[in-house]
């Protein structure tokens, strides 16, 4: 039986996995897919083959109360399916990897240290994602984990595009633009040739559209701007995240309503967005299929805020080839991208109504002067790469330890 790694994406209440198969110094195929979720309500556990076939479809015992029981539950599934094989490596993803880190990282004692130090960057994340890195070093000791940060492909932007007007004291302290969703936009940086060489070679705006949402500028394969900043809560309203705020708002909140700084944290993260403008739901699909004058509001705002963002982004990048819809809202919505691309039509956007119902990939028509796309993205294969290319020197050094020996 092969030997296999691992990819984990730890939340609040889901732990999401995917098992590749391979060797260490191969490329890792896809076994299967899941996720834990309900974790501290009522825990499920489903899981998929690469072919989308059912592996696992199951309750689970209300005692998965938090990340360390989920995983126990999936160190059980994994040995009865594969049991005798070697773990190669758990690859993480991790939401905030800071300035320092401008790639994956081989999971240290300092490493760890360092990612607590960006916990209240992203506080809705980086607790669950450190403790996954935690539980899986406890029970695997001796397994190689990586560190896979969402901020690492924003990396290398200009200097201009990282600064925050604030006195230079404040911005020495770590306050800067950092940029999200990393993950995602490499992997779709890394497949655009495949659909579409120009836009490969040229300037895109992609838009990860999800219950997390952000858009980015990407420059012949490289990130020069992002809708998010200094924390995951930036530019665009999304599923309970408010996105851009006056700061004066967060002062108002302070001084007038007497919130205290956790009080307004979740406000801020948990009933903004989609949610706190609709009060009805944080799930576009909910919202799409309501009549309540409410839903749409919410739904307006959200193309509005992706319209003047497409704006700022394609004046960042100097001129437009392609935009990319990717993500959950991304891949499946076309009714928002009918909305998003006819509000896009001064950028030269045309859209292929009979296309995007079919969901493309590509869009646009084909005398259209900016192409437009919808591409899944695959942040769990960016990670499983990440995580094997890692660990491979590691493992090349063992080898050839063994053959000497």
């Amino acid at each position: 039986m092969d030997d296999y790694g691992l990819v984990l994406n730890a939340g609040s209440s889901s732990l999401k996995f995917c098992v590749f198969v391979g060797h260490a110094t191969q490329e890792w195929q896809l076994a299967a897919r899941g996720q834990i979720d309900g974790i501290g309500g009522s825990p499920k556990l489903s899981v998929k083959d690469e072919a989308g076939a059912k592996l696992a479809d199951e309750k689970l015992d209300a005692s998965v109360k938090d990340g360390q029981a989920a995983l126990a539950v999936l160190a059980e599934w994994l040995k009865a399916r594969w049991g005798g094989s070697k773990v190669l490596g758990v690859g993480h993803r991790v939401v905030h990897g800071g300035a320092k880190y401008a790639g994956p990282s081989i999971v240290t004692p300092e490493v760890i240290e360092d990612l607590r130090t960006f916990i209240p960057l992203a506080p809705l994340h980086q607790p669950y994602n450190i403790g996954a890195i935690e539980a899986v070093a406890e029970r695997l000791p001796d397994v190689p984990q990586v560190a896979c940060f969402d901020t690492s492909f924003h990396r290398g932007h200009p200097p201009v595009a990282e600064l925050i007007p604030l006195p230079k004291d404040l911005r020495d302290s770590g306050v800067q633009r950092y940029g999200f969703h990393g993950l995602s936009y490499e992997y779709i940086a890394g497949v655009l040739d495949r659909y579409s060489a120009r836009a490969a070679r040229g300037k895109v705006v992609v838009m990860h559209l999800g219950n997390g949402a952000s858009m980015c500028a990407i420059a012949h394969g490289r990130s020069v701007a992002s809708t998010m900043g200094f924390t995951a809560a930036d530019g665009l309203p999304m599923g309970t995240r408010c996105g851009s705020l006056d700061p004066g708002v967060v002062l108002y909140l302070m001084d007038e309503l007497g919130m205290d700084a956790r009080a307004i944290e979740d406000v801020i993260y948990r009933k903004s967005g989609l949610l706190g403008v609709s009060g009805i739901s944080s799930d576009m699909r909910v919202l799409l299929a309501s009549g309540d004058p409410r839903a749409k509001e919410a739904i307006a705002l959200f193309v509005y805020r992706v319209g003047r963002e497409l704006g700022s982004l394609a004046a960042a990048l100097g001129h437009l080839d392609a935009i990319v819809f990717t993500a959950g809202i991304g891949e499946n919505s076309a009714g928002l991208r009918d909305r998003i691309c006819r509000d896009a039509a001064w950028l030269g956007v045309e859209l292929d109504r009979a296309a995007n119902e079919r969901n493309g990939p590509c869009i646009s028509m084909p005398a259209s002067r900016v192409s437009a796309w919808v591409i899944p993205t695959n942040e769990e294969l960016m990670i499983a790469r990440h995580t094997r290319d890692a660990l491979a020197p590691r493992a090349t050094a063992v080898t050839m330890k063994e053959k000497c020996l």
